[in-house]
C-alpha cells in the first residue's frame, strides 16, 4: 500500500483513472453530459468510463474496474452507487472519487463534499489550488441473519457499508416511496411516505449490548451511524467518518408522536448537538436483537434481518476530500 501522499502523487501526475456514472440516479441522467463535460474541462482523463443504465449491473461492474488497476475510481451516483464502490474500493490501493448525483448524499456530505457539480469536479482535481486531497477514512462491517449477499464463503467485502445500518420505520419507508415522488420531490419524498406509514407502523423491542452491557429499549427506529448524515441531516456536530466511531441512536420510544417530534429534532438540532449526549452510544462493535426480528436496511438496501452485528473498520478507505476535511 502507498502512503497517502504517494497515491496523491500519482493521480496528481496523471495516473490511471476510471469513471463510473450511474445514469439511472435521481440527477445521474440529467447531469451526466454535464458532468462529462467538467471533468473534460477540467483536465481530468480516464482510462475508461462506465455509464451505467442498469443499477443491477454495478455489482459485477467493479470487477471491470479493477482490473484496469487505477489509481483512482470516480464514483457518480447516490449513496446506494457509493455504497457499491465502498464495498469493492475498501482495503485497496486505490482512491474513490464521489460525484454526488442521488437524492440525499449522505456520504458525501460526511466526507463535506461540494453538492454542486462544478465544485465536486474541482475537488477532484488533486494537486490544483482549488483541488482536494486523498484522506482515509472508516468504513463499518456488518453481519446479519440471513443476508442474500454474503452467502458466499469468505466474502468479507459483501458485509462492508460506507453510512448506515437502520432498523424500523426507515425500511418500510425505503419500500414504499414511490420512484416518480423520489425524483420530483428529493428528501421531501422520504418524509411523506413516513408520516403516510406511521399510523400503521408497531414499535419493538431492541436489545443494545455494547462491551458486554445488554440494554433493552423499545422504538420505532434504531439507526448505527459510521457516517455523520442521515437523510441529508447531520447527526451530530461532531459525528465524522473518520473518528473511529459508530453512532448508535434511537428516534423516540413506542409512542409514534414521539417518533415524530425526535425526528423533527433531529432535523433541526442535528448540526449542534454532540455525540457526547445521552442520545448517543458510541462504540466500535455492537449486537442487536429485535423482538420481533426485523429486516435491516444497510446503505438504502435490505440485507437481511436481525440479530445483527455491526463493527468498524478504521481508516480503511482511501476517499477524495476538499482541503478543509480533518483527516486524523
Amino acid at each position: 500500500m502507498r502512503s497517502k501522499t504517494e497515491l496523491e502523487s500519482a493521480i496528481r501526475s496523471g495516473g490511471r483513472a476510471v469513471l463510473v456514472i450511474n445514469a439511472r440516479s435521481r440527477r445521474g441522467r440529467r447531469l451526466y453530459g454535464t458532468a462529462r463535460r467538467l471533468l473534460d474541462e477540467a483536465g481530468l482523463e480516464f482510462v475508461r468510463v462506465f455509464p451505467v443504465t442498469d443499477p443491477g449491473r454495478l455489482r459485477g461492474l467493479f470487477a471491470d474496474v479493477l482490473a484496469l488497476e487505477p489509481d483512482l475510481v470516480v464514483v457518480g451516483g447516490g449513496d446506494g452507487t457509493v455504497a457499491e464502490a465502498v464495498g469493492n474500493l475498501a482495503h485497496r490501493d486505490i482512491a474513490l472519487g464521489v460525484l454526488p448525483l442521488g437524492t440525499t448524499n449522505n456520504f458525501a456530505r460526511s466526507l463535506e463534499l461540494p453538492l454542486d457539480l462544478p465544485g465536486a469536479v474541482r475537488t477532484l482535481c488533486v494537486g490544483t489550488p482549488a483541488g482536494g486531497k486523498v484522506a482515509d477514512v472508516d468504513v463499518g462491517w456488518f453481519d446479519s441473519t440471513g443476508d442474500p449477499r454474503a452467502e458466499g464463503p469468505g466474502d468479507d467485502r459483501a458485509h462492508l457499508f460506507a453510512n448506515m445500518v437502520s432498523i424500523g420505520l426507515s425500511v418500510h419507508v425505503a419500500d414504499s416511496v414511490p420512484h416518480l415522488l423520489k425524483r420530483y420531490a428529493g428528501r421531501a419524498a422520504y418524509a411523506l411516505t413516513a408520516v403516510g406509514l406511521l399510523p400503521r407502523h408497531r414499535a419493538f423491542t431492541a436489545r443494545i449490548t455494547i462491551d458486554g452491557e445488554t440494554r433493552e429499549l423499545k422504538t420505532h427506529q434504531l439507526n448505527v451511524a459510521n457516517g455523520a448524515h442521515h437523510s441529508g441531516t447531520r447527526i451530530a456536530r461532531d459525528a465524522s467518518p473518520d473518528d473511529r466511531l459508530l453512532a448508535v441512536y434511537r428516534l423516540g420510544d413506542e409512542r409514534r408522536l414521539r417518533l415524530a417530534s425526535a425526528t423533527a429534532r433531529h432535523v433541526l438540532t442535528g448540526p449542534r448537538r454532540s455525540l457526547a449526549e445521552d442520545v448517543f452510544r458510541t462504540t466500535d462493535r455492537v449486537e442487536i436483537e429485535t423482538d420481533p426480528p426485523l429486516r435491516v436496511d444497510v446503505d438504502g438496501e435490505v440485507r437481511g434481518r436481525t440479530p445483527v452485528t455491526i463493527r468498524l473498520r478504521g481508516n480503511a478507505l482511501r476517499v477524495v476530500v476538499p482541503q478543509t476535511f480533518v483527516d486524523t
